[in-house]
């Protein structure tokens, strides 16, 4: 046995005790007649002092972060700590003894407020893992995920697993190819999601289902989002409609948050906001709804105007409450905001003076009709600034108005602290415009391929592909997606009809989708589901800004494990195992 308390437990009713403590020296400092150690282990600090002149000799030759084991007694401190559990106390040492030497220069410095690299933390992750907060979040993540466990068997969800080893399909990214020995010329993918597993799952009979499964996606790393793979709590449910999902996640959701923080956590039923809404009001299908901040067209109201900017063009508008409203400079940099990292062409603003009047920036323009419909349709009021964005293309201005509403939020300091606010966005559109590998425009699934249609068969054989709607949905909370889902189409005749609609021919569908298709002849329940994204809401939770800081071991922006060297070359023998020959560059050419 290496040790009889977990440092941190230790206190003033051990005193008298003989111990034995094992954990990291944290810190060193040598008075010449004693010397002391803080040892710290993941349940907290612990004072050992050496008085005994040979264990001195011994502990002169420590380095920080050795790990080291001692025997001891409790003793009382003379001068106590009150900021740690164990700082009334400290262990006089009898025995010491050196599990683990640490060299004498680290590649950086743990627990420090200093700035460190991100790649060098990464290629050294098992040290910036006993970093305490980095290592508090992998220990919340581990609570997060038995939480999420306990209630899914609570609300009578069994958890099964899914193969990791399956067959490629169209899910909105890259897939990672694994090759076949055994199968010469022929691929697994991992799988993007465990979709269609979950709905067969449903065909078999099962009500309900989940499991915390990984997902794997060849898609480029953002701060919350990480390379290649990343796990969600997926679950499914037959017999279910959208509301029937939407309680389940609102149930999990109000747990899971308001067990592990201390942010207000708003109520379920959580605000239902529609995908175009969203893009009117908020320039974003995951809006941040702690942020008052609210996009309004206005290009009627400039319908006859003389300013070369707005004419011809959609004009959104953005009102800035008396208050909160800024200078010339102010706008002046959001301007250069919204050219060099929003893509816009500028960006005209003026203010509504107390006196009625308004001024600077583009005022001459606003004309008394103008200004009528400003304040009367659009409820500019005394004292509120207004921003206003122009483009020729819809997508386009929302975008951008987008953008420009979150950093004024941010600048103006408007985002409302320490609370969680959740929405529902709906009714996504069921298919967008894409371009295909020639550049030329082509209908494409918006969202899930595998989601029922509103108005099902009649709306794919009647309506304008881009006006029909889905029924998917995704969970917002404070700006981020943290889960997507839908109500599944789990009719054959319908699922090939809205992959035609796509480019996808029956023979396709049954070739990519066989096993989907085949069992949906076999009397296949209505069914529905979704999928929290676990590695969102453990950074949410946690109060975190970049995803890599709840995953034990993340690969960099460039999705590359430094620690591990991953991906790295293999030998030609492993290649020729797995039927794959290597073209170079050159060869290529």
């Amino acid at each position: 046995m290496y040790r009889t308390h977990n440092l941190g437990e230790l206190n003033i009713k051990n005193i008298g005790e003989e111990v034995e403590l094992s954990g990291w020296v944290q810190k060193i400092r040598n008075l010449g007649s004693m010397i002391f150690i803080d040892l710290r282990d993941e349940f907290g600090i612990t004072q050992v002092v050496i008085n005994d002149e040979e264990l001195q000799k011994q502990a002169k030759n420590l380095n920080t972060e050795s790990c080291i084991h001692i025997f001891g007694k409790v003793v009382e401190r003379a001068s106590k700590n009150l900021k740690i559990p164990t700082g009334e106390i400290e262990v006089v040492v009898s025995k010491l003894e050196v599990l683990g030497e640490c060299k004498s220069v680290l590649p950086f410095e743990l627990n420090t407020d200093g700035e460190v690299r991100e790649d060098l933390r990464l290629e050294y992750r098992f040290l910036d893992l006993r970093n305490d907060k980095l290592h508090k979040n992998i220990l919340l993540r581990s609570k997060i995920l038995k939480a999420l466990r306990d209630k899914m068997d609570e609300l009578g969800f069994p958890e099964i697993q899914t193969p990791i080893l399956a067959n490629s399909s169209p899910e909105g990214a890259r897939d990672y190819l694994v090759p076949s020995r055994l199968n010469p010329g022929e691929f697994y993918a991992l799988p993007q999601a465990p979709q269609q597993f979950k709905q067969l799952l449903m065909v078999s009979g099962f009500d309900k289902y989940f499991q915390i499964a990984p997902c794997f996606r060849d898609e480029d790393p953002r701060a919350d989002r990480a390379p290649g793979e990343f796990y969600q709590l997926d679950f499914e449910m037959s017999f279910a409609t959208q509301e029937d999902v939407f309680k389940v996640i609102e149930e999990v959701m109000t747990y899971i948050y308001t067990k592990f923080t201390d942010w207000k956590v708003c109520e379920a039923p959580f605000i239902r906001i529609p995908y175009r809404e969203a893009m009117e009001k908020y320039g974003i299908d995951k809006p941040d709804l702690r942020n008052p901040l609210i996009i309004q067209d206005v290009t009627l109201a400039f319908a006859n105007t003389e300013f070369n900017a707005f004419k011809g063009k959609i004009i959104k508008m953005i009102r800035l409450p008396k208050g909160a409203s800024q200078g010339r400079k102010f706008f002046d940099n959001m301007t250069e905001f919204a050219v060099n990292e929003c893509g816009a062409k500028g960006l005209a603003w003026s203010k509504l003076e107390e006196t009625g009047e308004f001024t600077g920036g583009i005022a001459k323009f606003i004309t008394k009709d103008v200004a009528k419909d400003l304040t009367s349709k659009y409820n500019v009021n005394l004292g509120d600034a207004v921003v206003f964005i122009a483009d020729e293309k819809l997508e386009t201005t929302q975008k951008i108005a987008g953008l420009v509403r979150i950093e004024l939020g941010k600048r103006l300091e408007l985002i409302e602290k320490n609370v969680y606010k959740f929405c529902f966005i709906v009714d996504f559109p069921m298919y967008e415009l894409a371009e295909d590998e020639d550049g030329n425009e082509k209908i494409d699934f918006c969202h899930n391929p595998f989601s029922m249609p509103q108005g099902e068969l009649e709306a794919l054989n009647t309506m304008n592909p881009l006006d029909i709607l889905a029924y998917q949905y995704d969970l917002v909370c404070n700006g981020y997606e943290v889960a997507s889902g839908a109500v599944r189409n789990h009719n054959p005749e319908i699922m090939v009809k809205a992959f035609e609609i796509a480019g996808y021919s029956e023979e396709d569908v049954k070739n990519r989708f066989g096993a989907l298709y085949n069992a949906f002849q076999y009397g296949t329940p209505p069914h529905a589901g979704a999928a929290p994204g676990i590695d969102r809401m453990v950074m949410l939770i946690a109060d975190s800004q970049n995803i890599r800081e709840v995953i034990a071991f993340p690969k960099n922006k460039k999705a590359r494990d430094l620690l591990m060297r991953a991906p790295s070359k293999v030998s030609e023998q492993q290649l020729k195992d797995v039927h794959i020959a290597c073209i170079t560059q050159e060869e290529k050419k």
